[in-house]
């Protein structure tokens, strides 16, 4: 029996991802990638010559791509609900800076 070993990094925003990168961190073909930049799915923030997307563009990826895979949503279903649970995410966190409970 094998061993795998799971790293997990720290990626910061000033750091740009290629167009493989990313698609290599979500574990998805490019074609998956440029399809749902194409859509308005994702965002990249330089478009010529070539892609490069933020760690704000790999995390909303990896959500689309779960959210596709788990309730076999269409891309744009998935983008919905990854701006809902992200806008979920920002009111939580405005009231534990409130001194509220969040949940």
């Amino acid at each position: 029996m094998s061993r795998q070993d799971v790293f997990t990094g720290l990626l910061l925003d000033e750091a740009a991802l290629t167009l493989d990168e990313l698609a290599h961190a979500c574990g998805v073909d490019t074609q998956w990638v440029l399809e749902r930049v194409a859509a308005g799915v994702l965002t990249c923030v330089v478009v010529t010559p070539a892609p490069r997307f933020t760690s704000r563009d790999l995390r909303r990826a990896r959500r689309v791509r779960d959210l596709e895979r788990a309730f076999d949503a269409d891309p744009e279903l998935a983008a919905i609900v990854a701006d809902l649970v992200d806008e979920v995410e920002r009111l939580r966190a405005q009231l534990r800076q409130t001194g509220l409970p969040a949940d």
